[in-house]
């Protein structure tokens, strides 16, 4: 912490008062970062994935971010307060992403709707968790590059698997269902 106050040229103390410790200020710092993330609209579900996965991938490679956030998440397998702060700080704000890239395929009929709010919602966890799990293995973890080949492959995967087309367009099962 004393590093970071004589950089921004304020005491301790001042730092303190907002974070409780260097993790804190950490899991902070890297949600500020995330935040930069924005779902472009590219006209289908397929090619806004595609340019998400690869703007997230870029992030990841940035020193500041894979430094960052591997420290933290290491540190919270032994802490719980601090993965809470990670899921509250960080997940619970990008989740925005999926939500929004959700809304926009099911607008254009590329996705189904959802009746029911919990399945929605838990239908959007998941969506989350698979590209940020994929995204994160494969940067950080096998540290193989996310180019534009694997993020192509990763989305038709992941929308075949949402019950859309490779096209966007919601494949129908005999009887209407989805």
């Amino acid at each position: 912490m004393g590093d970071v106050a004589l950089r921004a040229g304020v005491a301790k103390t001042t730092l303190y008062r907002r974070w409780a410790g260097k993790n804190e200020l950490v899991v902070d710092a890297v949600a500020v970062l995330f935040d930069e993330l924005e779902l472009p609209d590219l006209g289908s579900l397929s090619a806004d994935v595609q340019g998400v996965v690869l703007q997230f991938a870029a992030l990841l490679e940035r020193p500041e971010t894979k430094t960052a956030l591997m420290a933290v998440v290491a540190e919270s397998t032994r802490d719980e307060a601090l993965r809470t702060r990670i899921r509250d700080s960080i997940v619970a704000r990008q989740k925005r992403l999926v939500l929004l890239g959700r809304e926009r395929a099911q607008e254009r009929g590329e996705l189904p709707s959802e009746a029911d709010p919990a399945t929605a919602a838990r239908t959007a966890d998941l969506i989350f968790d698979v590209i940020a799990g994929a995204v994160v293995h494969r940067a950080l973890v096998s540290a193989e590059p996310v180019d534009a080949d694997w993020a192509q492959r990763f989305t038709v995967l992941l929308i075949a698997g949402l019950g859309a087309t490779a096209s966007g367009r919601v494949d129908q099962k005999p009887g209407g269902s989805v």
